[in-house]
Parts: C-alpha cells; structure tokens; sequence
C-alpha cells in the first residue's frame, strides 16, 4: 500500500465549495444594488460598503484555501483552547468595546469593527464537537446534558448582556445538534407547546388561556382512568402552563425593551407601528412584492434606489433579491440554501468519525436559523431580531466567520473521503 499517495491525496466537496462561491458573489453584486445611484462609482471602491465588502472576501477567500489545507486533527486538539479564547473575546467587549447602532458589541480594531459573536458559534461548534464526540458521552446523562447546554448557554448569555439579542438567539440553534445526539423529543415538544401558549396569551390574555387549559385537563381526567401518577402529571402539566402563561407579561413589560416589545406585538398583528417598529417591515413587503414574477431587473429597483428599506445591505439584503430579481429569483437563492444545508447535513451522516458529525450537524444547524430567521423577518413572519442571512449580508465578521465555520467542515469531511481511498488502495 502507497502510504504516500494516501496521504497526498485530498478530496474536497466541491458542490458545497461552488455554492459558497456563487453566493458570496451573489452577494456581493446585491450589496452593490443596494447602495446604488447614479452617482454611484465602481463596485471595488473601498471607501464604500461594496468595495469593503469585496475586502472581506478577497480576505475570506484565503482564509478559505488556507484553512483546507490545515491538518485536520488541529482542529479537534485545540477545540477547548479556540472556545476559550473566543469566551475571552466576547468578555472584552464589556470592556474595550465599541457601541454601534445601540448595541455595545464591537470592537474597533481602526477601520475595522470586530463582532466577537459572530466567531463564537464558531468556538462552541468546535468544543460542542469535542465534548459529545468523546465515547463516553451520553446525553441520557444528567451531567453530560448540563455540561452540554453551558457549552452555549455561556456565550448566549453573555451576548444578551450585550444587548444583541439576536446575535445571542442563534445559539439556540444547537439544541437540534442534541437532539441529534440523544436528546429526548419531549423537549421539543415542550418549545413548540410554549410558542403556541406564548402567541394564544399574547392575543387572548393569560387568564383565558389558563382557564381553557386547565378545563381541558380536568375533563381528560375525568375520562381517563384516574391513575394516582397520571393525576400528579396533570396537576404538575398544569402548574406550569398556568406559571407560564402568568410570567408572559411581566416578560412582555418589564424584561423587554419597548422596540422588543413593540416588534413581537407588531409581527402577530397586535399593534400597528408603521412609522417606527413596523416601518422596516412593511418596506421590505412592499419591496419584495412589486418584484413580481421576474423582478424588475439589476439596479432598477425603485424601492432599493430610494432607500425605503432601512439595512437593506445587511438583515434586510433578501429585499433587492426579491424586488430586482422576482419570485424566480428569490427562489433560486432559497434553493441554494436549500441545497446547501441539505448537503451539510448529508455530509454529516457519512462521517465515520463522530467529532467530524457532531462538528458538521452544529454547522448546518447554524446556516438552518440564520437563513430561516431572516427570510422570516423580512416577509413578517417572525419579529426583526437583527441577523444577517450568511453569506449574503454586507459585514466582514459574518461573511469571515461563516467561512471558517463553513471550511473546516470542508476540511474534516476530506478525512472521510481519504479514509475511504484507504479501504479500497488494501484491497
């Protein structure tokens, strides 16, 4: 066996490669379109966000082709340290950060602003990979579960404190990677429960939802068999939809700030906000909307042209896609997420190596909220929390750091293929 030619060997996916270079490009021609005019001078003009975007590419494109060809075991050694260094960062910002559109979560290093919460997913993917790829970990283990969750919940909560709630809410996005390691599905079962209990009290008030809730299950106990534990279940089932639905006020005034508020009650229709909370939304529709079929073509776009959507080059970019390219166009663009996350989680599947699943399952599941979140918030289908749509959205720390995040499962799937060419040069 050529030990040599193994190890010489190297085997990227390239679909995921040619996506990612499709949309950065995308992109980037659409941050353009945002910000365009007719005064407007060439894409590559660094003085503007376009031509700071293209930086940030040029820059993630190296860090691309470097990062394909780091020693994979590298990542999985200095997992915990990468994960520590990235806590430490995000501390910093309590300390020497730079407050940028109300939110104290940058740190200015001269022309450039650093968004340490934006690598931190990338440090809790690698250290969430190293502590559940062990053999001995077991989510049915009440210490192994707990551990897991500070995993996230550290840098989550920490992010709040910053004030950039949707930075921090990302991070919830890696229970899908625990349930796919042996998390049991009551717990999911439980969050849907808790979002429609949320919305029914939002609209008809926690007493009526109490009442209703606690009528339902007294009369499935009074037909059921009257087991002594299924009466303590009942009775504990409906303390806590009760207490729930009790604190969703207190929640609702006095632990959100009033835009929070106003954005929650603004996106299930409660309040009508189109000057201030609702406006953002309301113009991404109407953008989106007169796209039509086809849309109105690249740099034509009047809503774009006239600056109606504000942030329309980061969290709101979907709304030139959907106003200059149409319904044909934004569907394109949802395929390839589409695609794209599909075959991340297809990937992780085939992983012999159980660090390398882990590790791709907490990617795909990142790329999964960013996109779903964000499309949501521009047609108002969830509230506007403030994340970018990866890839798309103008800003070097996302665009660096879901490339990083993005290429080290490149790298450590090309293990699975050359483990493959082993089994095959034996025999």
């Amino acid at each position: 066996m050529n030990q040599k030619k193994i190890f010489d060997k190297t085997s990227f996916d390239w679909p995921i490669i040619l996506i990612y270079i499709f949309m950065v490009l995308f992109g980037w021609i659409n941050i353009y379109s945002a910000s365009y005019n007719e005064t407007t001078g060439s894409i590559f003009d660094l003085s503007k966000n376009y031509g700071k975007q293209f930086l940030f590419i040029c820059i993630s494109g190296f860090i691309a082709i470097f990062w394909l060809f780091l020693d994979n075991k590298m990542f999985s050694l200095f997992s915990y340290l990468v994960y520590g260094v990235l806590i430490l960062l995000v501390i910093s910002v309590f300390v020497i950060g730079k407050e940028v559109a109300g939110n104290k979560n940058w740190i200015s290093l001269g022309s450039f602003n650093l968004q340490p919460a934006e690598f931190a997913k990338y440090g809790v993917s690698l250290a969430l990979a190293k502590f559940l790829g062990t053999p001995e970990a077991r989510l049915k283990d009440r210490n192994t579960l707990f551990i897991a969750l500070g995993i996230f919940l550290l840098p989550m909560f920490l992010i709040l404190l910053q004030k950039d709630t949707g930075s921090a809410l990302v991070f919830l996005s890696f229970t899908l990677v625990l349930y796919r390691e042996g998390l049991s599905g009551i717990w999911f079962v439980i969050a849907i429960c808790s979002i429609i209990i949320f919305i029914l009290t939002l609209y008809f008030g926690a007493l009526m939802v109490s009442s209703i809730f606690a009528g339902i299950v007294l009369l499935v106990y009074i037909f059921s068999s009257r087991r002594k534990y299924l009466t303590w279940i009942m009775v504990l089932i409906t303390a806590g939809v009760v207490g729930f639905s009790s604190s969703i006020n207190f929640l609702m005034e006095n632990v959100l700030a009033e835009h929070q508020r106003n954005r929650i009650l603004v996106t299930f229709g409660l309040l009508e906000d189109l000057k201030n909370q609702g406006y953002n939304v309301h113009q991404s529709k109407i953008a989106i909307g007169s796209g039509g079929l086809f849309g109105k073509g690249y740099l034509e776009g009047t809503q774009t042209k006239l600056r109606y959507v504000p942030e329309q080059h980061t969290d709101f970019i979907f709304c030139t896609i959907g106003e200059e390219w149409g319904w044909v166009g934004s569907a394109l663009m949802m395929l390839l997420f589409v695609t794209l996350i599909g075959r991340v989680y297809y990937l992780a599947e085939l992983q012999k190596n159980r660090y390398n699943r882990i590790y791709a399952y907490c990617v795909g599941s990142v790329l999964f909220f960013h996109f779903t979140i964000n499309i949501g918030m521009t047609i108002g289908l969830v509230p506007v929390i403030g994340i970018p749509l990866p890839f798309f959205s103008y800003g070097g720390s996302s665009l660096i750091g879901f490339t990083i995040l993005l290429f080290t499962m490149i790298r450590l799937d090309s293990t699975r293929t050359n483990e493959m060419s082993t089994l095959k040069d034996m025999y």
